[in-house]
């Protein structure tokens, strides 16, 4: 277990610069997620970590030692691909036990490590299997059995759910979070998966371009978003956006659409955005923030009427799309609070955790 510091870290490709100037420091012991969508230089950086690619500035810290000049078997790292990387003519226990033998370990020791890690994964009854005999799920198992056998500083996961099914895929996500809890050791787990991201990361690095976005622990990049970005990369379904101006209302402040419909805002969102009167912002409403209005409500809730356009029912919820300021929004409702589209209802917008974004910066201003 060890504390992982990355510092000014550039990577190019001829003349693609795949990682720019990444600061990033990881405490003993955290379980952190690089995520972002294709390109955007997690796996990169994953693999520059590890050793498997030079970096080309900056400096690279596992435990307080500078590891740039030392090739990946001398970083104490294990690794977990996207691809198993299991060696077809050996059987289970070999290809747990490979690194191990590799690296000298007393042949009495070999055994019980080996069966101590096929105990955790629950794949001791398949140690005589070879891989041409295991599903997708056992060989992955099999690829992380390999990498936790071994006492390693740090611990580094290459999209390795990428190829499962989504039941595996909950499946696994649980187990990797338990092991993690179990073992308390360092790990970095790379995904383009959000929900994975939200669901296993202490806390997430969220990738853009090569550059880090936004780093924490998962609530915060979910509740306060530093950027539109952020803010449309995290949830399911995605934040919507409508383009709309803040202008004063009575006492305070309210946000007039497209449409010419009208949100008033809650006093707090108010004393943040007397600069803002006559200015645009963008809105980001989350379906959650969406609901069916019902008489008597707290304040802070704004109504809107709407006609559904689609209705995607998935059991104990309803995601009902509809116009919000001409713009196309979603909202998460009870299963039976509409029943049909073209039905009009009235709905509520929680103004207290919407997101007002600057359209110049793309930054979140409130």
């Amino acid at each position: 277990m060890a504390v992982l510091r990355v510092s000014a870290l550039h990577k190019y490709y001829g003349s693609v610069h795949a990682v720019r100037g990444v600061d990033l420091e990881i405490p003993a012991g955290e379980f952190t997620v690089l995520v972002g969508p294709s390109g955007c230089g997690k796996s990169t950086l994953l693999r520059t970590i590890a050793g498997l690619e030079d970096a080309d500035k900056g400096t690279i810290e596992i435990g307080g030692e500078v590891v740039n000049h030392l090739p990946p078997r001398s970083r104490d790292i294990a690794m977990v691909f996207q691809n198993y990387a299991l060696y077809p003519y050996m059987n289970v226990f070999d290809n747990i036990a490979f690194g191990l033998r590799s690296r000298k370990t007393p042949k009495e020791e070999i055994e019980p490590k080996v069966r101590r890690a096929a105990q955790m994964l629950a794949i001791d009854h398949l140690l005589d299997r070879y891989p041409r005999e295991l599903s997708g799920g056992q060989l992955q198992r099999v690829a992380i059995g390999r990498a936790i056998v071994r006492s390693a500083r740090l611990y580094l996961f290459d999209e390795p759910l990428s190829n499962l099914d989504a039941q595996l895929r909950d499946e696994m996500r649980s187990e990797i979070k338990r092991l993690h809890q179990e073992l308390g050791k360092t790990m970095i787990y790379v995904t383009h998966d959000q929900v994975e991201a939200m669901t296993m990361a202490d806390r997430i690095v969220l990738l853009r371009d090569g550059v880090i976005e936004q780093a924490g622990p998962p609530l915060d990049l979910f509740e306060r978003p530093a950027s539109r970005y952020v803010a449309g990369f995290l949830g399911s379904p995605a934040m919507s956006f409508v383009d709309a101006k803040v202008i004063a209302a009575g006492d305070g402040l309210a946000l007039r659409l497209g449409d010419g419909a009208t949100l008033a805002l809650p006093a707090r969102r108010s004393a943040n955005l007397g600069n803002w009167v006559e200015q645009p912002v963008v809105l980001g409403v989350r379906p959650e923030h969406l609901g069916r209005a019902n008489p008597g409500e707290r304040a802070g809730l704004a109504r809107h009427s709407a006609i559904v356009e689609l209705l995607q029912p998935t059991g104990s919820r309803t995601y009902a799309t509809f116009s919000l300021g001409g713009t196309r929004a979603v909202a998460e409702l009870q299963a039976h609070d509409v029943s049909a589209i073209n039905e009009k209802i009235e709905l509520s917008i929680d103004m207290n955790r919407v997101v007002l974004i600057d359209p110049a910066t793309n930054r979140v201003i409130s």
